[in-house]
């Protein structure tokens, strides 16, 4: 796994803006998180690329389907150089264990999403019938039984997830100021590391400045 704890989200699914993304970066101070939107725009050559210029990869594409189908799309990404991969813990425990049973053998870990940090409480209580929190401990209780290697959830929920000692944890939602954006649990990234973070993801706060690679140290000396 990689030393920093910074993973930086490139979210473009234009070549000539994505690279001058990574150019600016340092693989020595953080990994990359390659989503969905660069993907499935820019595909597997664009991990190639991140990879060639020496950075660890965290493909974050959120898989949740029934167990086969997990199951073999993991197959068909085991061959790429990434480090970390997502799937959703509410596809259950069969599911998530479909998928550590694809890498074994193998370097890559898997984390499950527990629930998406865009989502308020109030939002939860909808969907779920409960708060954020219990939707979260509940998660946590099935990627624990499931034995996956760690969860992805915001910073608030990080005290359910420290005294469990067999998960990572791997935390978006990190915004150095308030944020108006799309956003709703977030945190600075050092409150986060405090609380015992082993990953902060962040994204548009490094990647829209004008000065990214200062921003990326500024990001790596205030976690330190």
């Amino acid at each position: 796994m990689a030393n920093s704890k910074i993973i930086i989200a490139i979210d473009s699914y234009e070549y000539d803006q994505a690279s001058h993304i990574l150019e600016q970066l340092n693989p020595s101070l953080c990994m990359i998180k390659i989503g969905s939107i660069t993907f499935n725009s820019l595909g597997k050559e664009f991990i190639y690329l991140a990879h060639g210029k020496g950075f660890e990869i965290f493909l974050d594409l959120k898989l949740h389907d029934i167990p086969n189908t997990v199951q073999k799309s993991i197959e068909g990404l085991i061959t790429l150089p990434i480090k970390m991969l997502t799937i959703h813990t509410s596809g259950g425990i069969k599911m998530m264990q479909a998928a550590m049973q694809v890498v074994k053998d193998i370097e890559i870990k898997i984390f499950g999403v527990t629930v998406l940090t865009s989502l308020s409480d109030e939002d939860t209580n909808y969907i779920f019938r409960r708060e954020a929190q219990d939707q979260v401990k509940a998660m946590l209780d099935l990627a624990e039984e499931a034995r996956i290697d760690g969860i992805v959830c915001s910073p608030h929920e990080l005290h359910l997830v420290t005294p469990r000692s067999s998960l990572l944890s791997i935390t978006p939602g990190i915004r150095f100021t308030p944020s108006d954006d799309d956003q709703r649990r977030i945190m600075t990234p050092k409150q986060a590391i405090e609380l015992g973070a082993d990953f902060i993801v962040i994204g548009r706060p490094i990647t829209e400045s004008n000065n990214i690679s200062k921003s990326l140290n500024d990001l790596s000396e205030q976690i330190k």
